[in-house]
C-alpha cells in the first residue's frame, strides 16, 4: 500500500506555508542577478581566520566537551557573556536569565509551544518579521495588527483598541525593525511599556539588529525599562538574580557573528526559561555544544566589539548608497524609509502598483527585493517592498537600483497612460 501522507498530516499543516523569501532565494540565486531580497550579512566581512584559529584552539583543549552533548539551558560561559553585555543596558542579568537557542527562530517557536492554544490572538507591528507569522501560524495563531510609522509602532488609539481584543502578547521589534527599518523612540517605548503594564499585556521583544546602529544615540531596550517599573514594585522586584517582568528579550549572533552558527538567546523570567527548557529538551535537547564553543572561543576576549565596528562602518556605507542611489534613479512618487542602522530599508510605491508584478518586471532585468505583502499579517502592503543593503556592493547596489528605477518609470507611466473614466 502506498500512503497518503497528506491525510496524514496533523491540522495545523493546513496554515502553514513555505517562506516567500526563501522561495525567492531560490530564485536569486543566479550570479548575475543583483539580489536586495534576502537578510543576508555580509559573507566578506565573516571572521573566517578568527574562526580558524578559535577552531584549532578550541579542539585542542576542550575538544571532548565540545564533541559531547551539554545541558540544554546553553553552554555557560557563553551565557554568561551574553548576560554581561545584557548588564551594559541596565539590565540585572545573570547566566541564569539566558538559554542558548538555534538561532532566535528557534526561540519564537520555543515561545509557541509554551504559550499558543489554537486561536489566540498575538498583536504584532504592520508590517513585521515574516518568520515571527511562520512560527505561530503553526501553533494556529490568529493575528491583529498596529501600523508602524517613522518612529515604530503607534502608540494610540489604535494600539489601546487592539489590547482590548485580549490579545496573548505583543510582538515588537524596536530596532531598525525587518522588515521597515524603523526604531521606535524612546517617547514611545516609555509609552509602550506602560500601556502594556496597563493592560496587563506581556511584550516577546525581538532584537536582532540593535548592534547595528550607525547613526543617533542608542536607545534602551523594552526589557529595561520595564525592569525599570517593576523595580519600584517591592512584589515583583528581582529575586536571586531573576528577571520578573512582563518582556521576553531575543537576540542572537546571526548578523554580528555568522548566521550559519545558528546561535541565538532568550532573556525572560524565571518561569519562562523553564518552561522553554522543558519544550526545547522535546525539540533538540541542546544547541550544538560545538557552536557554542566555538563562538565563546571567539567572542571572550573583546573581539566581538571590535567586529561589530567594522561591521556598521561597511552596512553605512551601502544604506548611504542605496539612499543615494534611489533618489538619484526613483520616480518621485516613490518613498522610501531612512534607516538609522539594520540590514532594511523599507519602499512604498505608488498605490494603484502592484509590487509583485514589479518583481516579475525587476527580475527579468536581473534585479530583486521582497513584495511587502508577506510582511502584513491583514495581506495588506500590496504597493510596498523590503530592500535589503548589506550583502550587495556598492557598485552592485548602484547598479541593482537604477535598474529598478528604470522598472518602476516604466510602471509608473503605464498608469498614467491608462484611460480614465472621463475619456474611456
Amino acid at each position: 500500500m502506498t500512503t497518503p501522507w497528506k491525510h496524514r498530516y496533523a491540522q495545523r499543516m493546513q496554515g502553514m506555508s513555505s517562506s516567500v523569501i526563501r522561495e525567492l532565494l531560490k530564485l536569486t540565486q543566479k550570479p548575475d542577478i543583483i539580489s536586495f531580497a534576502g537578510g543576508l550579512p555580509a559573507p566578506e566581512i565573516f571572521p573566517i581566520q578568527e574562526f580558524e584559529t578559535a577552531v584549532v584552539r578550541l579542539l585542542e583543549t576542550k575538544g571532548a566537551q565540545a564533541l559531547q552533548y551539554s545541558p540544554t539551558e546553553g553552554y555557560p560561559p557563553l551565557r554568561q557573556f551574553i548576560a554581561d553585555k545584557m548588564s551594559r543596558y541596565g539590565i540585572e542579568a545573570t547566566a541564569d536569565n539566558i538559554l542558548i537557542t538555534s538561532g532566535a527562530q528557534q526561540a519564537l517557536d520555543l515561545i509557541g509551544r509554551i504559550m499558543i492554544d489554537p486561536g489566540d490572538v498575538i498583536l504584532t507591528e504592520n508590517p513585521t518579521y515574516l518568520g515571527a507569522l511562520q512560527a505561530w501560524k503553526a501553533y494556529q495563531a490568529d493575528y491583529i495588527s498596529v501600523p508602524v510609522d517613522a518612529d515604530g509602532i503607534c502608540v494610540d488609539e489604535r494600539l489601546e483598541e487592539a489590547l482590548r481584543a485580549g490579545p496573548k502578547f505583543m510582538y515588537i521589534l524596536p530596532n531598525f525593525q525587518n522588515p521597515a527599518g524603523v526604531t521606535l523612540s524612546l517617547e514611545r517605548r516609555h509609552a509602550l511599556i506602560k500601556i502594556a503594564d496597563q493592560y496587563g499585556i506581556p511584550i516577546i521583544e525581538d532584537d536582532p539588529y540593535g548592534d547595528l546602529r550607525f547613526e543617533s544615540e542608542h536607545l534602551p531596550p523594552l526589557v529595561a525599562l520595564d525592569a525599570e517599573l517593576q523595580a519600584s514594585r517591592p512584589k515583583k522586584t528581582n529575586e536571586n538574580g531573576f528577571y520578573r517582568g512582563d518582556v521576553i528579550y531575543l537576540g542572537t549572533f546571526s548578523k554580528t557573528l555568522a548566521p550559519g552558527l545558528r546561535l541565538g538567546w532568550m532573556f525572560a523570567p524565571r518561569d519562562v526559561l523553564k518552561s522553554c527548557i522543558t519544550a526545547k529538551q522535546g525539540a533538540d535537547l541542546h544547541t550544538s555544544s560545538l557552536t557554542q564553543m566555538l563562538a565563546y572561543e571567539v567572542v571572550k576576549d573583546g573581539f566581538l566589539d571590535e567586529h561589530k565596528q567594522v561591521i556598521r562602518r561597511v552596512y553605512r556605507e551601502r544604506r548611504d548608497v542605496m539612499l543615494a542611489a534611489m533618489k538619484k534613479y526613483f520616480p518621485p512618487s516613490v518613498t522610501w524609509t531612512h534607516p538609522q542602522g539594520g540590514l532594511f530599508l523599507w519602499v512604498t510605491m505608488p498605490k494603484e502598483l502592484d509590487a509583485t508584478a514589479v518583481l516579475e518586471k525587476a527580475i527579468a532585468n536581473k534585479v530583486a527585493f521582497v513584495p511587502g505583502t508577506a510582511f502584513h499579517p491583514d495581506g495588506g502592503g500590496r504597493n510596498t517592498g523590503r530592500f535589503n543593503f548589506s550583502n550587495a556592493k556598492p557598485e552592485e547596489i548602484e547598479t541593482g537600483i537604477m535598474r529598478l528605477g528604470q522598472v518602476l518609470q516604466e510602471e509608473i507611466e503605464k498608469l498614467d497612460n491608462q484611460p480614465t473614466l472621463e475619456t474611456a
